[in-house]
């Protein structure tokens, strides 16, 4: 019973680590030796990416990232593992690439990861998730709602379409990973002069800390040096 219970730990363990590979980190250090935790939105993901190497960058690590979901989703689809165990090894990989194992546990956002995961049980669910993603792109400045809208529709449209249980349970899991996610930041401070609630807030709907998206979008290094040296001088006696 419990060498039954434990089978699955290995594949489970492979999503993650499969996750945890960061293509977005490695094609920015390589193309432009940029550390993206600290630039841009600091997120490690195909769409900051866009903002320093373009659609082919971007595109590039969209692919690679889907690619590195499908492949353990696969593994466990030819050892003839359960549809449960398959969406437990695909969340795996979306948890990797959000908390990257071998990046100090941040990472991305998982998109590119639940889409890998949708097109190996759910096929249908990922013109959907595209379909809203590529809606938020039509308006920059709040792009991340319709992402989230995606996400939250996605259970009740495999409800709709009649889809097993396992798939249901595992598009309810892609949900409270991103919403998590969006809310953990990477483990960004919040900010010192607004109530936590707003911020938590605009974190949930914006996916990010402040209002100003040009602000946020163009974070560099220097920006954190600023603002220490702005802390450090209004603490000065």
């Amino acid at each position: 019973m419990i060498a039954r219970l434990l089978s699955p730990l290995p594949l489970i363990l492979l999503g993650y680590l499969c996750g945890s590979i960061s293509f977005a980190y490695v094609v920015a250090r390589a193309a432009r030796s940029i550390d993206l935790r600290h630039y841009g939105s600091r997120k490690l993901s195909a769409s900051n990416v866009y903002g320093y190497l373009g659609f082919a960058g971007m595109a590039l690590v969209g692919i690679l990232d889907i690619a590195k979901t499908v492949l353990p989703v696969w593994i466990s689809m030819r050892l003839g593992r359960t549809l449960a165990v398959t969406v437990l090894v695909g969340l795996a990989v979306m948890i990797g690439h959000n908390w990257s194992l071998f990046l100090g546990f941040v990472g991305g956002r998982g998109i590119s990861a639940a889409l890998g995961l949708l097109l190996c049980i759910f096929p249908e669910g990922v013109p959907w998730l595209l379909a809203w993603v590529f809606a938020g792109r039509l308006i920059p400045h709040a792009a991340a709602i319709p992402a989230l809208l995606g996400f939250v529709k996605l259970p009740f449209l495999a409800m709709w379409l009649n889809q097993p249980a396992a798939t249901v349970w595992g598009s309810w899991g892609i949900l409270l990973i991103t919403v998590v996610k969006r809310l953990e930041s990477n483990r960004q401070p919040l900010p010192p002069n607004e109530r936590a609630w707003r911020v938590l807030l605009r974190r949930l709907v914006l996916d990010r800390d402040i209002a100003d998206f040009e602000a946020w979008s163009r974070y560099t290094p220097a920006d954190a040096n600023e603002a220490g040296c702005r802390e450090y001088s209004h603490r000065r006696p």
